[in-house]
């Protein structure tokens, strides 16, 4: 199987226990925190990665770090994943369980670029226009960008809005390189022959 697919099943069966437990946002904030520990802390990250590294004392060092700070269920899981040997995949498992449950939530997140920091309203009602134009609840992550000179160019998946100012005098530009310049009439002629 490859990483990609075993990672959403995965995250198919994380989400799952936490709806079970009626705890889908805090198994997605204790996720996130696991994959944060794994994105900053180099040692904790190759100690559960290493392979020369029995998944007895990964399970026990798992066990001293999460047992109070994590629901057991939640734990559970995470030392099955050891067992299995499927830890290199727990920041993957993170971002399946958060994607699964935007779903759930009916949420969509956006990559908006502008080429100035918006202010709150225009940031609110971007968010409720994107919202109804997705037919979800957009969650907008800006990006600044001054070279796209104003305007904004909206992500979505694999759809792309642009409308930046750029593209706007990019496409100006071509359609008037492109226009056919009338030609002119022979010496002598009278005009509009």
């Amino acid at each position: 199987m490859r990483d990609e697919t075993v990672a959403r099943n995965y995250a198919e069966t994380l989400f799952e226990l936490a709806r079970r437990h009626d705890a889908l946002d805090e198994y997605a904030a204790d996720i996130e925190g696991v994959g944060r520990l794994l994105d900053e802390n180099d040692d904790f990250r190759l100690f559960l990665e290493t392979p020369r590294i029995s998944a007895d004392e990964k399970k026990a060092l798992l066990r001293r770090v999460f047992e109070d700070a994590l629901p057991r269920p939640l734990l559970r899981f995470l030392l099955l994943m050891v067992d299995k040997r499927r830890q290199r995949l727990l920041r993957d498992v993170a971002q399946g369980y958060h994607a699964l449950l935007d779903e759930h939530r009916g949420r969509v997140h956006v990559e908006v670029t502008v080429a100035r920091r918006p202010g709150e309203g225009v940031l609110e009602r971007l968010q409720e226009s994107l919202s109804g134009l997705l037919g979800r609840a957009a969650v907008p992550h800006v990006r600044v960008r001054p070279e796209i000179l104003g305007g904004v160019i909206v992500r979505s998946g694999d759809t792309i809005w642009d409308g930046s100012l750029k593209s706007r005098i990019d496409h100006m530009r071509r359609r008037l390189l492109s226009a056919e310049l009338p030609t002119p009439a022979p010496p002598g002629a009278p005009p509009g022959a």
